[in-house]
């Protein structure tokens, strides 16, 4: 679970909480702390309501997302990372509306709670589970809201990763089989980005799907 800003885990652990559990150990921080671009981009337009950020990290989205006026529920499988996401929030001075939430997204559970917005960014589970997890994350999508998925796109950018990082990146349309027939898919693109690697600017490209769920009734 991770933000852009960052160098992956290792490839055996990449989706292993251990692993994070390690990484969020330290003191320094591992991502940069902003809000990722395509968060900015799509719920800038949206009424703030409850939120769900999945595999929120050190809570740089969830942050943003309070600041703005929602009501947010922070996930993340590390206990560690939740912990430095809490302090980033106090320290931003949004603590009061924000929950945390230790889950794994591969068994997360709506079990009947909803939100407006369901997000998650750059979350990448092996074998092609992010499919799965997609639909997961849509059954806590209230009715009326919307679903926001954000991942790398394979590029010749990434061939220096491993063959299993590489096979657990996707396009945004390998995600729309978790989907139902009555959602309304509002974006399904890559959207190339500027990104920084080792201190040079690269174009990059963010596998982006919004989705909106039939309001009831």
């Amino acid at each position: 679970m991770s933000h852009e800003h960052g160098t992956p885990a290792p490839a055996t652990e990449m989706f292993e909480p251990p692993a994070w559990e390690e990484r969020y150990a330290g003191d320094g921080s591992i991502w940069s702390g902003n809000a990722n671009a395509q968060l900015v981009a799509e719920a800038s337009a949206l009424t703030p309501g409850t939120a769900l950020d999945v595999g929120c990290g050190e809570g740089g989205d969830v942050i943003w997302l309070a600041a703005r006026g929602w009501t947010v529920t922070g996930a993340d499988f590390s206990a560690n990372g939740l912990a430095r996401a809490a302090r980033h929030a106090e320290d931003a001075d949004v603590a009061e509306n924000v929950t945390w939430w230790q889950v794994d997204a591969r068994e997360f559970e709506a079990d009947g709670r909803s939100f407006d917005l369901v997000t998650t960014h750059f979350l990448h589970p092996p074998d092609g589970g992010m499919v799965e997890v997609t639909r997961r994350l849509w059954d806590a999508v209230a009715p009326g809201g919307h679903l926001l998925v954000v991942g790398h796109a394979p590029s010749p950018l990434f061939t220096h990763l491993s063959e299993s990082h590489r096979q657990a990146m996707f396009l945004a349309a390998d995600l729309l089989p978790a989907l139902p027939d009555d959602a309304e898919v509002l974006v399904v693109e890559e959207r190339p980005r500027i990104a920084v690697r080792d201190g040079v600017e690269v174009e990059i490209a963010d596998a982006t799907l919004l989705a909106r769920k039939p309001a009831a009734g």
